[in-house]
């Protein structure tokens, strides 16, 4: 039974509701991309898209179904982020797209990721009905949701928490970016002689000796309340473990690399920032490639321990299919999808697009043909595989960059099968995965939605309606934070590491161009496989902290110390269930706003850099000052109290009733 009643007439589907869910798919969706790009990870945007749409609404005196409406739409555009932010990037890193501008970008991204998103939709929309009904599916957050709107009474507190640290995480990113304090700091840390000295390799007489000597570098936590943020929603245990692969990467690696290689690579340099250099060469260059070979197992691991769930997603998507014909023929309003009219034509319209798209990038028309029908058969079976996923653990770890990757390498066998190299198999490739990725992320977060709006008695047609425009404008609004933060940083670069897109790029250039350094992955994937003997958590995680730089992996540790503390501050409390449930939300929402209002200020900067290298001249102000590495301490334990005190400081009386449970 739906929370609102089928014969229930409240306003739902209104200019304003969709005008606001829009704007918040824009601005969720841009967000995701600039942490995705920096972190190598997204956080779901269901709970602060609930929480700010319930908020504005609730001032119009709006409906419950349409904050419904404006939550569903304003939290596709972060899925779509995903699986833009995964794949897009690939293509310039691979040499495919030498310019990422809007005259050589801005169409084929708007494309890759309308179609894909499209896709996503229109399958989930054959498949919603049996899904969402489904008692084995529990679907956690859309739970979470739903009883977030049905506790309106609290949305004003939350929303004052969400956009307090919005704005103070903006204020904070901005002054790290003019240095009014210093937001990052490396240190240079000594192995064995600076400059170049001789290490014998035996006490034996004649024994040979190479030239060995080296400085390598360490970060301080970087001052960043998005990384902090991310690393207070994962938690202390993921949060070291992301930090553990930094630790491998920065204090055994690069020193003991540099110690034997430095002094051949650069014989001449005896300063310690030439010697800084030198190691920052070593990580880019040999530690990184180790790491993709170790992202390539992680990434094969976590598929292999869902295989139970993805055979019962396969079995479930042909079985759904099936079942899913009368669903279309339903005439209650919370039981009406899209006719099936509708997205059998949408199919087909998509259908040809694709075939459009992959003669653009392939050039062969079999080729084109080929990855079209390829694409449909595995996307309809990896969006069922996603929702399903999604029902059972929840968007936020629901593995879309494995399922990709998957992709990406039968298509590259597929792309060699067809006798297609170089440049035009690379973009085959890397437009399959991107198209299968973002169908694969929009189709999990659409039908999570689906479900939410399921439980307070949505229309679901007009939710499909919602999320299809939706689609279409976060499509053409999220190339250009991609173009900006490319312009003022560059993909792969320290402060975009793209760890996910790299591995995209790696692979596609490897198997179809030749031109990987397969010594150094094949010693990533001996590592990757040591890690799982060893019972790693998360090879994974672990892979991608070795491919982000220190001071990236180093603060989201930080930020999971800062939830550690939270916790046990919380349990030594006499504090109910209840209580223990609003510390969580507010601690959720505030690392959540840090993170969204960070993400939204650094896009604004990424212009102005982007700007100051197109005009020759700088635009921000530099405010750098003898005490910029005092203040980084003083801002670091402001960031530290708020984050541990605010959550606590809201735990309310005991008897007051338990709100719904924040799930990321």
């Amino acid at each position: 039974m739906s929370y609102v009643p089928d014969n229930t007439n409240l306003r739902e589907f209104t200019l304003r509701a969709v005008l606001l869910g829009l704007a918040m798919t824009v601005v969720l969706g841009s967000a995701n991309l600039y942490l995705g790009l920096r972190a190598g990870m997204t956080i779901a945007a269901t709970y602060p898209a609930a929480v700010i749409g319930m908020a504005i609404l609730r001032l119009m005196r709006g409906s419950l179904l349409e904050e419904n409406i404006a939550r569903t739409i304003g939290s596709i555009g972060e899925s779509v982020a995903a699986g833009a932010v995964f794949t897009i990037p690939a293509f310039v890193l691979s040499g495919v797209w030498p310019v990422f501008d809007v005259a050589h970008g801005y169409w084929k991204s708007v494309a890759l990721m309308a179609v894909g998103g499209t896709l996503g939709i229109l399958f989930v929309t054959l498949l919603r009905r049996v899904m969402v009904e489904d008692p084995e599916l529990p679907f956690p957050e859309s739970v979470a949701a739903s009883e977030i709107h049905k506790a309106g009474q609290q949305g004003s507190k939350a929303a004052k928490i969400l956009f307090a640290n919005m704005g103070l995480g903006a204020a904070v990113y901005f002054l790290g970016a003019i240095d009014v304090f210093a937001a990052s700091r490396d240190f240079l840390v000594r192995v064995g002689k600076l400059g170049t000295s001789m290490l014998k390799l035996s006490q034996a007489p004649g024994a040979p000796a190479v030239p060995a000597g080296a400085m390598t570098t360490f970060s301080a936590p970087a001052i960043s309340p998005a990384y902090l943020g991310v690393g207070y929603i994962i938690g202390p245990r993921l949060g070291a473990l992301n930090f553990a692969g930094g630790v491998l990467a920065w204090g055994l690696l690069v020193p003991l690399l540099a110690f034997f290689l430095g002094p051949q690579m650069a014989p001449n340099v005896t300063t310690a920032a030439g010697w800084a250099d030198v190691a920052g060469a070593i990580w880019f260059n040999i530690v990184r490639p180790i790491a993709v070979g170790g992202m390539l197992v992680g990434a094969s691991y976590t598929l292999f321990k869902m295989r139970k769930s993805l055979g019962v997603g396969m079995k479930r998507a042909v079985a759904d299919l099936k079942k899913s014909a009368a669903a279309h023929q339903a005439t209650e309003r919370t039981q009406r999808d899209l006719s099936s009219k509708v997205v059998f034509g949408g199919l087909a319209v998509v259908f040809v697009c694709m075939i459009a798209l992959y003669l653009y990038f392939a050039g062969v028309l079999a080729g084109a043909v080929v990855a079209a029908v390829f694409m449909i058969v595995l996307g309809f079976f990896f969006a069922a595989v996603s929702g399903n996923l999604v029902g059972m653990i929840g968007s936020s770890n629901n593995p879309v960059s494995g399922l990709t990757l998957c992709t990406l390498l039968v298509a590259a066998l597929l792309m060699i099968a067809l006798g297609l190299r170089g440049n035009a198999g690379i973009a085959a490739v890397l437009g399959v995965a991107a198209v299968v990725c973002v169908s694969s992320a929009v189709a999990g977060e659409m039908l999570q939605d689906l479900k939410a709006g399921h439980i307070l008695g949505g229309t679901p047609a007009k939710m499909q309606v919602g999320d299809l425009l939706g689609i279409a404008i976060s499509s053409m609004a999220l190339f250009f934070p991609l173009m900006w933060l490319n312009r003022a940083y560059g993909f792969g670069s320290p402060q975009l590491s793209a760890p996910q897109a790299g591995l995209m790029a790696s692979l596609a250039q490897g198997i179809i161009g030749g031109n990987m350094a397969w010594p150094l992955v094949v010693v990533g994937i001996l590592m990757g496989f040591a890690l799982i003997m060893v019972e790693v958590k998360s090879p994974m995680l672990f892979s991608v902290g070795m491919y982000l730089p220190l001071e990236t992996t180093f603060a989201i540790f930080v930020g999971g110390l800062f939830r550690w503390m939270t916790d046990r501050l919380r349990d030594r409390r006499d504090f109910n269930d209840a209580q223990k449930a609003r510390i969580e939300n507010a601690g959720v929402l505030t690392a959540s706003g840090l993170i969204a209002g960070e993400a939204l200020c650094g896009l604004l900067v990424a212009g102005f850099r982007a700007a100051e290298k197109t005009q020759g001249h700088k635009i921000l102000p530099d405010a750098t000052w003898p005490g910029t590495g005092w203040l980084s301490i003083v801002v670091l334990i402001a960031l530290a109290l708020l984050m541990v005190r605010l959550p606590l400081r809201n735990a309310g009386r005991p008897d007051e009733p338990a709100p719904p449970t924040a799930i990321m």
